[in-house]
């Protein structure tokens, strides 16, 4: 798709360039990503192709913002994205699905992401326009958004997945629909790191969201979010 922007898009106020970091294990998409946002005037300080690539990089490196692909050989982008709001709250996170809208929106407010981006043909416009979005501080997600989805997750979790959790992962999962980042549910749950990061795995696992699940969608519940 061809894009009117200019390498001005990607400058942040004081004329600094926007800093990115891009995570995908699929080198050809890191290089396509990154020829598209230098073009843009972004600057990219660097890449991961695993979650503990990326946790040993972005403490240095500082980015503004994390393009995070939603499947990743170690975990999933979900959860890289929950650890860098505990440990990296400056850095605002998109997610990038191979799957449709639904499960987009569905995998960033899990992720408690500033947004998501669909990969497919044509769609780098709208890639653009949501890094530009997040680079200047704006959630693509809005409250009332974030809200539905929790309901809709909720509510397919009620009819499958809520019955295959234990009573620890139902509270973990409740906290991650209301926003909560990974370190805010250890302080309500007065739970260790460890117990917390083992249950988003297994909720995500349980709702579908998980690489072992090869990211299988929650079944639909006739809602649109």
């Amino acid at each position: 798709m061809e894009t009117s922007a200019t390498p001005q898009d990607g400058v942040r106020s004081g004329a600094l360039p926007v800093r990115v970091f891009i995570v995908s294990d699929h080198e050809l998409v890191r290089q396509g990503l990154r020829d598209l946002l230098e073009h843009e005037g972004f600057q990219v300080v660097g890449e991961g192709a695993s979650a503990a690539e990326t946790y040993r990089l972005i403490p240095d490196l500082d980015p503004d913002i994390a393009v995070l692909d939603e499947r990743l050989p170690d975990s999933t982008g979900i959860e890289v994205c929950r650890h860098l709001r505990s440990t990296a709250p400056s850095v605002r996170c998109l997610i990038l699905t191979g799957w449709d809208e639904q499960h987009g929106v569905r995998a960033a407010v899990l992720a408690g992401a500033s947004g998501y981006a669909v990969k497919r043909v044509g769609g780098i416009g709208d890639f653009l326009n949501d890094v530009r979005a997040i680079a200047a501080g704006r959630s693509l997600l809005e409250p009332e958004i974030r809200e539905r989805v929790a309901e809709s997750l909720s509510a397919t979790a009620g009819v499958h997945w809520l019955e295959a959790m234990t009573f620890e992962e139902r509270n973990v999962f409740a906290l991650m629909a209301r926003g909560m980042t990974n370190r805010q549910i250890e302080l309500h749950m007065t739970a260790s790191q460890e117990t917390v990061v083992r249950c988003v795995s297994s909720v995500l696992q349980k709702l579908g969201f998980s690489r072992r699940d090869k990211l299988a969608p929650p079944a639909a519940t006739g809602q649109s979010v």
